[in-house]
């Protein structure tokens, strides 16, 4: 039998952990990649984005996973022609069928030998059962203080998501409740 991959790496606990869920791709942005600046064209670069949650979200739910909102893309820098683009993402947390997947996108150049990050973004993905309707993802276990603050910060980034879209009221919220009130209230001006 081969050696395991650092993904299926044995957990003497059985417990899913944030390392089991990463995934990291690699691909190289030719010609036909790009848009008239010679720049990596940013349909592209979600596709791939997309795909590689996907992966971090099946290894994590050993089910089929499909994407259910994406937030928070941030462009930071051009991906040029000819430059290594490299995905990484994870399960941050998981919320009963969702799951937040953190992505991060670099991009490398091999003649400069530089390597810069250029993209963040997070997708909340669900899985689904056997007939196409969604489930129980098994939860997930931070195992770093890294991991434990993404794992907080992706209660308050969710509770954010559902009080915008109207689906959460404020008085409801746990995880943001706090800090809502508190700029709020910076917000209003002293009588």
């Amino acid at each position: 039998m081969p050696p395991a991959a650092p993904h299926e790496a044995y957990d003497p606990q059985g417990q899913k952990t944030v390392s089991r869920s990463r995934c990291v791709m690699t691909e190289i942005v030719l010609p036909n990649d790009t848009n008239g600046l010679g720049n990596l064209m940013g349909g592209r670069l979600l596709h791939m984005m997309d795909k590689c949650a996907a992966i971090s979200t099946q290894r994590h739910a050993n089910r089929v996973c499909v994407t259910a909102a994406v937030d928070s893309v941030e462009f930071n820098a051009p991906i040029y022609q000819n430059e290594i683009i490299i995905a990484e993402s994870q399960v941050n947390r998981v919320f009963h069928t969702s799951m937040e997947v953190e992505l991060n996108v670099w991009a490398e150049n091999p003649r400069k030998q530089t390597r810069r990050r250029c993209n963040r973004a997070f997708f909340t993905f669900v899985a689904l059962d056997d007939e196409g309707r969604p489930t129980e993802a098994p939860p997930i276990y931070p195992q770093t203080a890294e991991e434990e603050s993404r794992y907080e910060a992706a209660a308050k980034r969710r509770e954010m998501r559902l009080l915008l879209a109207g689906r959460l009221n404020l008085g409801d919220a746990q995880h943001i409740k706090a800090d809502v009130r508190a700029a709020l209230s910076e917000q209003q001006p002293d009588a």
